[in-house]
């Protein structure tokens, strides 16, 4: 199994946790990244196997597979032990509509802070405008936290059992954390301590650690992260 993955791609980490929680053996490589020109030139290997010639990348037993959402699903179908989705139908809908709030409509607000982990523009103005964006998507991530932690009151995990929904919201939040967005306890005490929960487990730790690891070489500091 070879997965294609990036330092800082928020939905190959995503991946790779799920491959550690499963305990997958797996190739990773690692595709060149930096924050001036992003991913450029592109691996060849991705251009050719994903249309939108993004990371990640799954290869395995000659099928090869992108977007994070299908990878996770495939591994569900073809690796079913231990599994990352909750038994019953209406408990695994749920799981999903995580997996698409935190993909989707999570990234929504958290793209408005991503400037800050590039070089500062040249033209003063342009980082005012980014921040102007930020400030503005800050109680819309504030909302977002509350209704998480809504939906953890009386459970540790989100779904009941520990499922992709976990790792999906996580890699989220931890974004906003990296990114100096709003802090967990704006949500409320049940997503500080669900967080918490997560950074204990050693797939967690392992790549949040590294992603910490590849802002210190590769991203300028963010106050507040």
């Amino acid at each position: 199994m070879k997965l294609y993955s990036a330092p800082l791609s928020l939905f190959a980490r995503k991946v790779e946790i799920a491959l550690h929680e499963k305990a997958l053996p797996f190739e990773r490589v690692m595709v060149p990244f930096n924050q001036r020109e992003g991913y450029a030139p592109k691996h060849p290997d991705v251009i050719a196997a994903n249309p939108k010639a993004q990371v990640p990348v799954l290869v395995d037993q000659g099928l090869t597979l992108y977007d994070s959402t299908v990878i996770l699903e495939y591994l569900e179908d073809a690796y079913p032990q231990p599994p990352l989705h909750p038994r019953t139908p209406q408990a695994r809908a749920r799981c999903r509509l995580l997996d698409v709030f935190a993909d989707e409509v999570m990234l929504i607000p958290l793209k408005t802070l991503m400037h800050r982990t590039g070089p500062r523009p040249d033209d003063p103005a342009r980082w005012v405008a980014s921040e102007a964006a930020a400030a503005l998507a800050t109680p819309v991530i504030e909302s977002q936290f509350r209704y998480l932690n809504q939906q953890l009151r009386g459970q540790t995990f989100l779904c009941g059992t520990f499922s992709i929904a976990d790792i999906s919201v996580f890699m989220a939040v931890l974004y906003v954390e990296r990114l100096g967005g709003p802090g967990v306890e704006t949500g409320g005490d049940s997503l500080v301590k669900w967080m918490e929960t997560l950074k204990q487990r050693p797939a967690f730790a392992t790549i949040a650690a590294e992603i910490a690891a590849a802002d210190l070489e590769l991203s300028e500091p963010v106050a507040k992260a």
